[in-house]
């Protein structure tokens, strides 16, 4: 076992009187704060800037009309591939929110800036949220006896008891030894699932969307994929600060592997899950679309692209849908504008 292997990395104090709060002594691990929230000594700005958009982005699933006519559409507009389809993304969107809602805390409890501590709570309520919205739409779409189907269709699927498996893994491994080395892969495995995992899904959605079915369900998932966008940058953010803070800790080639695999997992369940019959979307443009995302999240923490060949996103649609100027496709905007608060918040955290 390496050195890296085994250094311990101890949990936050829940309250630790000789800590000290300074900005200058504030690192994003293994440092001694008091634990008080002093919100008006930030070091990272980019917290406080994620703070604001995601309260400001706060929306709640009971607002989303039109789930009754997905129903319609479900039974009568879908066919069958879509239709497994559908209920497949679903049960494995169910896992991530569920296992990201339960873990986030466990990763909280080892960060040691208050700032990201609070962005760090608000997400696990996003999770949270997300996880309703997934119940209102199997409660407004499909038959009571399909929704246990979906809940638990990683019983029956081996390849998603696999993904479900290997992500899992990775975060109780942490649990059970948290280690530099364990906290590290645990920070990049949840990189990977909110800026990788979640987006075959997104586009199947986005994508029946285009084609004017289930818009409902796609203005559902549109606002999952918003939340989702600042919890990638949280996490990209994490791992920068630990590559400037701790070089010792930050591993490029354990993010490049894992990347890889997260890569390759996703392309196997997407073709499994979407087949290759459903209109806008095949086996081609599934390997183009996740590999180029993933050079994409890479640039993010400023590595080179695994994928030098993979330079454009075959979905061109997936900008129309979200064009705030394209009217006529703008599914999104109609409930945005509802909900949108950024405006209120721009005093707070004043330093």
């Amino acid at each position: 076992m390496s050195t890296q292997d085994s250094s311990f990395i101890a949990k936050n104090l829940i309250f630790n009187p000789a800590g000290n709060d300074d900005v200058n002594a504030r690192t994003i691990i293994k440092g001694s704060t008091t634990g008080l929230f002093n919100l008006n000594s930030v070091k990272y700005p980019w917290a406080k800037s994620l703070y604001q958009v995601m309260v400001g982005n706060f929306w709640l699933p009971e607002k989303v009309s039109g789930l009754k006519d997905d129903q319609r559409d479900f039974s009568s507009v879908l066919n069958a591939d879509e239709q497994r389809a559908y209920k497949g993304i679903l049960s494995f969107l169910i896992f991530l929110d569920s296992i990201q809602t339960v873990n986030l805390p466990n990763f909280n409890d080892y960060i040691t800036s208050p700032e990201v501590n609070l962005i760090l709570s608000i997400q696990a309520y996003q999770e949270a949220i997300h996880s309703q919205s997934y119940a209102t739409i199997l409660e407004s779409v499909v038959s009571p006896e399909e929704r246990d189907e979906i809940y638990y269709f990683w019983r029956e699927n081996t390849i998603l008891l696999e993904r479900n498996k290997y992500i899992g893994q990775i975060y109780q491994d942490f649990i059970d030894n948290p280690t530099d080395a364990s906290f590290f892969r645990g920070v990049v495995a949840n990189f990977l699932l909110e800026s990788i995992y979640f987006y075959n899904g997104f586009a199947f959605f986005d994508t029946l969307v285009d084609h004017m079915k289930m818009p409902a369900t796609g203005r559902m998932i549109a606002y999952i994929r918003r939340d989702e966008l600042t919890h990638v940058t949280i996490f990209a953010n994490i791992i920068k600060e630990i590559r400037r803070e701790f070089p010792e800790i930050y591993n490029e080639e354990v993010v490049k592997t894992m990347m890889d695999t997260a890569v390759k997992q996703e392309i196997e369940w997407s073709k499994h899950i979407l087949g290759n019959r459903i209109p806008g979307i095949n086996w081609e443009t599934t390997e183009s679309y996740t590999r180029w995302l993933a050079n994409q999240r890479l640039a993010m923490l400023g590595i080179d692209p695994l994928y030098p060949d993979a330079i454009s996103n075959p979905y061109k649609h997936l900008d129309r849908l979200q064009d705030p100027n394209a009217d006529k496709w703008n599914f999104f905007e109609t409930t945005v504008i509802n909900y949108t608060q950024s405006s209120n918040m721009a005093g707070s955290w004043d330093f």
